[in-house]
Formats: C-alpha cells, structure tokens, sequence
C-alpha cells in the first residue's frame, strides 16, 4: 500500500470512528486489512498534522485536518484554557487547565511562529523550545494577551 493510500485510509477511519489513541488507531487499521508500525503511523498522523480536540463530553480525540476550521482558534482555547506561562533562554513553559495543553500546543503548532522551533505537550504543562532567547518576552506576552477574556 502506497502512503497516499494509506493517508486516505487513516482519514477516512477518523471521519467514521473517534479515535483517542494512537493504539486504537492502529488497531482499526489492522482490522481493515493494514498493518502500520507506530512509527510509521506516528509520522504520518505528524504528515496529516492530525490534532487532539476536545469532544463535547471533554474526551480528547483526533481530528481530520478538515474540522480544524470547526475546531475553536488559538485565540478563543487560550481564555479558557491558559494558566499561566514563565521562561528562561530558550525555553517557555505555559500552565493550562487540565487536559488542555495538547489541544493549545496543537493549536501554537499550527500558528507556525517564527520565534518557536517546537512544543512538547503533556496534560496540563507545554513546554515550548524557541529559536533565541531573545524570543521570549515577545511570545510569552503575545500567548497573555491571547489569553486575556474579550469583552
């Protein structure tokens, strides 16, 4: 199976089923006849710049690049799901309510700023890694301001 086939594959599966786990993706492919490695799965759900969402009972999932126009911007997550945000040199740690910072890392991802070389993301805990130090001040007050409720 080619990857654009398999690609087809995975997005079709995501539209059909809600999948919250690498695994249980992995797993619906194998019964549909394709088995993947989690390496190779892993880089083509990065590929497909597949995103974890908050479902409407707060269980994360993954979505299909075509409901992230559905999916809330970066600028309406950060007012409900940012904490808080503290740095030295190259790096920025940013506090968000539990279960949040895939979906806000996600989100920062797919900003594509210039200043930031990548994030990692746990529950609640991101870790973003910047191109220089002198990036800092300017991310950490631009994710503050984003963060701050509108009125």
């Amino acid at each position: 199976m080619s990857k654009h086939d398999r690609h087809a594959q995975i997005l079709e599966v995501l539209k059909n089923h809600r999948v919250t786990s690498q695994e249980s993706l992995r797993e619906l492919l194998q019964k549909q006849g394709t088995d993947v490695t989690q390496a190779t799965l892993s880089r083509d759900m990065r590929e497909l710049r597949l995103v974890k969402v908050p479902g409407a009972d707060g269980a994360p999932h993954y979505s299909v690049p075509e409901e992230w126009d559905s999916t809330p911007s970066l600028e309406s997550l950060l007012p409900a799901l940012f904490q808080s945000a503290e740095g030295v040199d190259h790096l920025l740690v940013v506090q968000t309510m539990k279960g949040g910072a895939q979906t806000v890392a996600a989100g920062i991802d797919w900003e594509e700023w210039h200043e930031v070389l990548g994030t990692l993301a746990g529950d609640d805990t991101i870790l973003i890694i910047l191109r220089k130090p002198e990036f800092l001040p300017a991310v950490q007050a631009r994710l503050e301001q984003m963060a701050r409720p509108l009125h």
